[in-house]
């Protein structure tokens, strides 16, 4: 994905390293200190050898949480069924009406079968969404909390407002962080406000 409101230019575009080793190395120093690490990105699931690198790390004694936007449902089941992760946060990135145009893809269908899988699944996780007032309105909001809904979905939404003044991977203008989160909470579902 290419989402307009990328904080992370920089890994999106492949620039920037360090290696896998460099990491190993660090959370070896780190072991008896550190509870957990989280893999992200950019995506961290399109490495190709993601499922070796997490199993190294849980090797190691650490939890592990994925951030993902939900593209590879194949490899968020086998991260499952090889007991290889403790926590997903999982970006609802908009309404199926408007992700191509935030996310620059056409990987909407993943994200939901990456949502089912997660649903049925009993690894702990959550659902958020950053909101930035020039491409999700209210009622964008109240529409993806509905479909969350019609998932069976129960628990917390986050809602993160977008960082003003960050470099993004697009040009975006000023976001009026200013939403009512308590109007879309329902009975099974929570809105949480991330500033």
């Amino acid at each position: 994905m290419r989402c307009l409101y990328c904080y992370n230019p920089e890994i999106v575009l492949g620039k920037g390293h360090v290696s896998f080793d460099e990491t190993l190395r660090f959370l070896l120093s780190r072991q008896n200190l550190l509870d957990a690490v989280v893999f992200s990105g950019g995506e961290c699931l399109m490495h190709k050898n993601i499922l070796t690198l997490i199993a190294q790390v849980k090797k190691m004694g650490f939890l592990v949480k994925i951030d993902t936007n939900g593209s590879s449902p194949l490899v968020i089941q086998q991260l499952i069924d090889k007991n290889l992760i403790d926590y997903i946060a999982l970006d609802f990135k908009s309404p199926k009406s408007k992700f191509q145009a935030i996310t620059q893809s056409d990987l909407y269908n993943s994200f939901e079968e990456t949502l089912d899988l997660i649903l049925t699944s009993k690894i702990p996780f959550e659902v958020r969404t950053t909101y930035h007032s020039d491409l999700l309105t209210e009622n964008n909001i109240s529409h993806m909390v509905a479909f969350l809904e019609s998932k069976n979905y129960v628990g917390n939404y986050y809602i993160q407002y977008f960082k003003n003044n960050v470099e993004t991977l697009s040009k975006l203008g000023y976001s009026n962080n200013k939403i009512d989160c308590n109007k879309f909470s329902t009975p099974t579902i929570q809105i949480n406000l991330r500033t």
